[in-house]
């Protein structure tokens, strides 16, 4: 794999709606940087929500803190979010008040061909969502 593939953002939470939209930016500026094939406006679309969903709840639930890492394979997208909390995503009821959420996890596993959570050595987890290129 070409390491232009390859994209590592470390960032804390010191203003989440900042850390969350510089995790957007990041984003988009991987998949820009992609070669051929690039991704379809679509699939950027799509990466993209799925990398807010996933650093959001990192955010939320995970300790405050995350590494996001981007990967292009040959026909996926990999969006992977680390953080130090153990807890793994769960399904919830959706809050339909707005108050606590509950859509985020069910979009990102409806989105993503896979998903999956590893417990890391060192403690915490990575969340990880792969999604057709």
């Amino acid at each position: 794999m070409n390491p232009t593939n390859t994209m590592h953002v470390d960032a804390t939470a010191l203003r989440p709606t900042t850390t969350v939209a510089d995790a957007r930016e990041k984003a988009r500026s991987f998949l820009e940087a992609l070669p051929e094939p690039a991704a379809a406006p679509d699939t950027a679309d799509t990466v993209i929500l799925v990398v807010s969903e996933l650093v959001t709840n990192a955010l939320r639930h995970g300790g405050g803190t995350y590494t996001l890492r981007l990967t292009a394979h040959p026909d996926l997208i990999e969006v992977a979010v680390d953080d130090p909390s153990p807890h793994v995503p769960h399904t919830r009821t959706p809050d339909l008040t707005g108050a606590s959420g509950g859509f985020g996890w069910r979009m990102v596993t409806h989105l993503a061909r896979t998903t999956a959570v590893i417990h890391r050595p060192a403690g915490g987890k990575t969340v990880s969502a792969f999604l057709a290129r």
